[in-house]
């Protein structure tokens, strides 16, 4: 239980880091350019503690969750003393302005890949792709009625399985099997499977493309029917074992670090696609329906499986776990709605354009957009935000999504 309650206080609180650094992104930018930063706060609420440097205040408010970084003159509303005036925000260039709004999401991009480098040079990177890579090549291949026999097999000596016979080594990626593309592991277990005898196997050996032959046999082995029953069934089996994990040094973890990423990046957008049909599943989770580990999650349950990650000793979990929520920070905070920052930077460009447009027309710019005007569509979206949050924490306490029993 300690365990648990060590690893949920140091979830939130590597959340809690991660929404400052946001705010520390902004701040630091903003100044490099000149502007004036008010105030520097960690957290939301009573104030616990200040000091003044320069002209800034700093400091930290009893929620300790999130942050804010106080621009002046971030919009032409805000009210800003006479000699502050040509360092306002709002009067900076269109591409200081875009780069101070999205330094806070591209923290997280940061922050993400380094949690994911740290992963790679001690843990490794998971296969989350599936990527039909070879991880042990089996000296033999019996037939197994049970996973105890199929776990334990009584090889002989000077025997060979069928992939060891024909030449496949530990890394080789397998591309196709019998002419069809196995993008995926279980696409080439399920291609394998239905071979009898001599089938060609193409690999992928380092920077080589290999054509192999492998003698396929059919051996019985454990499976699973359709109405989840223990049977044994012949298929043809060649003896390799999927790669869980990809091991990395110190310097090959970069590229492998930027790679794994990438595809996170488009895994998350593609998730952040899909939210609101995913939505309906949480309201029927709160209400008794079983909880669909593809659902949203808010901190409070991303925290809460970070704690089961702990206590079950999961810690790749762990931070793979925190990785997916800082590309998600970034990439939501780049929407182009308000009041997130990318709703900011789309307003920023939007002004550039239209003045842009105007100066090839011959008239003089136009005046900055007027946020009031926009505050009902803004406060429309801070509205169904909340909501969702809602809905996702009562979700999180009532039937949370759990990864041990």
């Amino acid at each position: 239980m300690l365990a648990y309650i060590i690893g949920v206080v140091l979830f939130a609180l590597c959340v809690g880091v991660s929404l400052a650094l946001h705010e520390a992104g902004h701040l630091l930018t903003a100044k490099a350019f000149g502007m004036k930063v008010r105030r520097y706060f960690v957290g939301f609420g009573p104030r616990l503690w200040s000091f003044r440097r320069g002209e800034t205040e700093y400091g930290l408010k009893a929620i300790p969750v999130g942050g804010f970084c106080e621009i002046a003159g971030m919009t032409a509303l805000d009210e800003v003393d006479p000699q502050d005036e040509p360092r306002a925000m709002w009067r900076q260039k269109t591409w200081k302005r875009t780069v101070v709004m999205a330094t806070g999401p591209f923290t997280h991009f940061l922050l993400g890949f380094i949690v994911l480098y740290t992963m790679a040079v001690t843990f490794g990177l998971p296969n989350l792709a599936e990527k039909p890579v070879v991880s042990q090549v089996s000296a033999c291949v019996h037939d197994a009625t049970s996973n105890e026999q199929l776990a334990n097999p009584a090889c002989g000596p000077g025997e060979s399985g069928p992939a060891q016979a024909a030449g496949l080594r530990p890394g080789d990626e397998v591309l196709s099997v019998g002419g069809v593309t196995t993008p995926t592991w279980s696409a080439m277990v399920d291609e394998i499977q239905r071979a009898d005898g001599p089938t060609p196997f193409v690999v992928r050996r380092g920077d080589e493309t290999l054509r192999l032959t492998v003698d396929v046999p059919r051996v019985d082995r454990p499976v699973t029917t359709s109405d989840g029953e223990a049977a044994v069934a012949q298929v043809g089996v060649a003896g390799v074992t999927a790669t869980r994990s990809f091991d990395y040094s110190a310097w090959s973890a970069l590229g492998g670090t930027a790679t794994f990423a990438g595809d996170m990046f488009a895994q998350t957008f593609e998730k952040l696609v899909e939210f609101p049909q995913r939505i309906p599943a949480v309201v029927e989770a709160i209400f008794g329906g079983e909880r669909d580990p593809e659902t949203p999650v808010s901190v409070v349950g991303a925290s809460r499986i970070g704690g089961e990650a702990v206590e079950a000793g999961l810690w790749q979990v762990f931070l793979l776990l925190l990785a997916g929520l800082n590309f998600f920070m970034g990439v939501f905070n780049l929407l182009p709605l308000l009041p997130l920052d990318g709703g900011h930077i789309a307003v920023t460009w939007y002004e550039h354009v239209r003045n842009w447009l105007r100066d090839r027309r011959g008239k003089t710019a136009a005046a900055p957009v007027d946020y009031t005007r926009l505050s009902g569509i803004t406060m429309v979206l801070v509205m169904i935000g909340g909501a969702v949050l809602l809905l996702t924490v009562t979700a999180d306490i009532v039937n949370p999504i759990r990864i041990t029993q």
